[in-house]
């Protein structure tokens, strides 16, 4: 690649194909190669590492419940960190994930840090959606590992066109979510999908709705992964009938009432076929 400034490269396109976007509606989630450069993710670490290191654990990891064992979370860092803001705002990253679903725009939901300590353990089956105050398969995420991660690290496994089952059920991250979610998916059969291992810059981009899981990290290095949730532009919220679904729709979507678009400060355009 030609020696491009970091905000270049942030804005610069990246080629999405016709089947790309075929493959990920049909399966709900897609893994792309080489979404950002060595440049841009060492931009986006150094600032990062501080953040996270504000945020560890009190707890040892064998003594936290199985969320906490998952990875130290921390989001909506883009409203404190200028770099992380570049990053989280990238055009390059918003169309893509506009192309993939087959909308116009995307509006940015939220950002999350999720860093798997050395012997963190496994993230169980979930839906993203089930926390997010959206009915609706338009909503995507980018995950995207800053340091080369082996399989057996802890990338990620879909079970391949769940999405298109929808709201299965209220559960949220736990081991009754990684039971319920896993019994579903061998009943109705979908494939389960790992990309395998992947390289700082890759990304893997999934549905709201995707059911997901990933392995724990027995390495003695951090899993490190940022990711970047995007809603379609012109989607309404809706109703938030569970109290994960109300605490979302209170931090990301201030003064945004059921029925509304999600057109909040914190949810910038960050991608518009027509403009």
């Amino acid at each position: 690649m030609e020696s491009l400034t970091i905000a270049e490269e942030l804005n610069k396109d990246y080629s999405v194909s016709a089947t790309d976007a075929e493959q990920y509606q049909k399966n709900g989630h897609i893994c792309l190669r080489e979404v950002a450069s060595a440049p841009v993710i060492d931009f986006l670490r150094k600032d990062l590492h501080a953040v996270i290191q504000k945020n560890q654990h009190e707890k040892p990891v064998k003594e936290r419940n199985t969320y906490g064992k998952a990875f130290i979370q921390v989001g909506n860092i883009w409203e404190y960190n200028e770099a992380v803001r570049q990053f989280v705002f990238a055009r390059r990253f918003a169309k893509i994930a506009a192309e993939l679903m087959g909308v116009s725009g995307v509006r940015l939901y939220h950002d999350q840090a999720l860093f798997k300590e050395p012997g963190g353990g496994h993230t169980p089956w979930h839906q993203d959606q089930v926390y997010w105050p959206f009915d609706t398969q338009n909503m995507i995420t980018l995950w995207m590992p800053l340091v080369n991660v082996p399989q057996e690290m802890g990338t990620m496994t879909f079970a391949s066109g769940s999405h298109k089952a929808g709201y299965v059920n209220k559960v949220v991250i736990s081991d009754e979510s990684h039971k319920t979610l896993q019994q579903y998916i061998d009943g109705k059969g979908f494939e389960k999908v790992t990309h395998g291992a992947m390289n700082a810059g890759d990304a893997t981009f999934h549905a709201g709705w995707t059911m997901h899981s990933a392995p724990d990290n027995p390495t003695d290095r951090m899993r490190e992964v940022m990711t970047i949730i995007y809603v379609a532009d012109g989607e309404p919220v809706c109703e938030a009938d569970t109290n994960a679904r109300k605490a979302d729709l209170a931090r990301f979507l201030p003064g945004i009432n059921p029925g509304e678009p999600a057109t909040s400060y914190l949810n910038p355009l960050l991608y518009s076929r027509d403009s």
